[in-house]
């Protein structure tokens, strides 16, 4: 659709005011295991392996952002030593940034099978861990030209009346705050020269490479898509007509795309921008589709406050901004018949902060992806304090207080459905309550390495628990049909030790 520059500008000044998943196994989820590659599927509010277990993931987010748009096989970038450390210390889940500009970076539909064919090598290694993998077409500021990374060199099309004047951007993420910047996602969701139907095109080209890779969870279609003109108004009311207009139609203008090659892939809905770190509500419609999921970002504004320097912030805050966060996030993938992730949270070394995020997410049943697993020379970042490592060539460089809060003890694949999830980073303890149901493999538990220095003590009710195995999973079957509670500790526990 088209709009007048007077109703832009007035938006415009509306806005600027306020700136002021290698083993074969069964595919579907409840289904006896057989020939076919395992995937996450949706079943109802959960995530869902091949054997119908109920899969929490704890992920990191593998975003390469500069040229050529995916990590060297290299100590800096990622190896198989990196796969194997995630794996080690118990991350199941990468969020892999496929971005449109490598996927398609010459002209419109011409698809780089070199640049895939560099992810491949990643995705392997991932799948060869068993961990699972989310697809996402990542950007930040659409392109470089604004500061940003995401889209290809030819879909820079700047909006008219800028082309004569040089390019005003600043620094993440208040480029986003620009006109052109605006008026360009404008364009982009009325679909200029058809530029929203190469983005869909792409993601189809995208899913016909992966449909079938094990360990794959799906298709995260755009990440913090910016609403443009209305940006205001979402910052305020969360944008209602944005989503129904234009957001929520380019959403399933990629489904469709997606849907032609890969008829059963999760395929994960983003909300406008704004809504990771303000509390708006957010405004998808029910899909027609079993198989969609909800993406959703979790940035307490008290932690970004801090990361720009501004004094007088209040870590603690975050405590009800992130369970509010969960309980919005929770509504709205029920009324879009959707399965929830938490896509992205952290960005900081503030360990009291990624606390608080873990523990709501334990607390809410909710997998999450951190951002991120190293830093990666970020262009756009509000906190360079992103990564795991103070090195991002050497594994042994680990943030440790960072490490142990993210590394968690916590169940992986649950037969049966969950009901409540705890866990102490501080002592180790853990607790953990399920209904059991016959899914033809038993309940698998994470037990953190990092948190047992006498060795964990289990104490199971209601079904028993195997030993500690190297991959540092312990397996529990129900002995009836009474729910089942795990306990998990340090078996000589020292009182206010760490």
């Amino acid at each position: 659709m088209c709009r007048g520059r007077t109703s832009t500008w007035r938006r415009l000044g509306l806005a600027l005011s306020v700136v002021l998943l290698v083993l074969i196994e069964a595919r579907t989820a409840t289904a006896a295991p057989s020939a076919e590659v395992p995937q996450l599927r949706r079943d109802g509010q959960w995530l869902v392996d091949q054997y119908g277990r109920v899969v929490i993931v704890h992920g990191v987010n593998l975003v390469w952002k500069r040229a050529p748009y995916v990590p060297p096989d290299t100590a800096e970038g990622f190896t198989a030593a990196d796969a194997a450390w995630l794996a080690e210390y118990g991350f199941n889940g990468a969020r892999i940034g496929t971005l449109w500009a490598g996927v398609t970076p010459t002209a419109p539909g011409v698809v780089d099978d070199a640049y895939l064919d560099g992810w491949d090598r990643i995705v392997g290694q991932l799948a060869a861990n068993r961990i699972w993998t989310q697809f996402d077409f990542h950007q930040d500021q659409w392109h470089e030209t604004y500061g940003g990374e995401g889209v290809p060199q030819w879909a820079v099309r700047r909006p008219a009346g800028f082309g004569p004047y040089p390019v005003a951007s600043a620094r993440f993420p208040w480029g986003y705050w620009m006109p052109e910047q605006s008026v360009l996602w404008d364009d982009f969701w009325a679909n200029r020269d058809g530029l929203l139907d190469d983005w869909a095109d792409a993601w189809r080209a995208v899913a016909q490479r992966w449909r079938d890779q094990p360990y794959s969870m799906g298709y995260d279609l755009l990440n913090e898509p910016w609403a443009g003109t209305e940006f205001a108004d979402c910052a305020l009311t969360g944008c209602a007509q944005h989503y129904r207009t234009e957001l929520q139609p380019a959403m399933e203008r990629a489904r469709a795309a997606i849907r032609e090659v890969d008829p059963d892939g999760l395929v994960w809905y983003e909300p406008q921008q704004l809504a990771g770190g303000r509390d708006v509500p957010t405004f998808f419609e029910q899909v027609a589709d079993p198989q969609i999921g909800y993406s959703w970002h979790n940035y307490c504004p008290q932690v970004f406050l801090e990361s720009q320097g501004l004094p007088g912030t209040d870590t603690e805050a975050c405590t009800a901004y992130s369970d509010q966060s969960h309980q919005r996030a929770r509504q709205q993938a029920d009324r879009m018949g959707a399965v929830g992730l938490m896509s992205e949270f952290g960005a900081t070394d503030n360990v009291r902060a990624l606390a608080i995020d873990a523990a709501a997410a334990d607390k809410n049943l909710t997998g999450w992806m951190h951002w991120a697993y190293k830093h990666w020379n970020d262009p756009t970042t509000a906190d360079t304090a992103q990564g795991l490592f103070t090195s991002d060539d050497d594994l042994s460089s680990t943030k440790t207080d960072k490490l142990r809060t993210l590394v968690r003890t916590y169940p992986q694949a649950t037969a049966g459905i969950p009901r409540t999830l705890s866990f102490d980073a501080t002592t180790g303890e853990f607790h953990y309550t399920y209904d059991p149901a016959s899914r033809g493999a038993p309940t698998e538990i994470f037990v953190s390495p990092l948190h047992y220095p006498n060795g964990p003590e289990i104490i199971v009710a209601g079904g028993r628990a195997s030993a500690v195995g190297p991959d540092h999973r312990v397996l529990i079957e129900a002995d009836g049909t009474a729910s089942i509670s795990v306990t998990i500790r340090d078996s000589k526990p020292v009182t206010g030790a760490r």
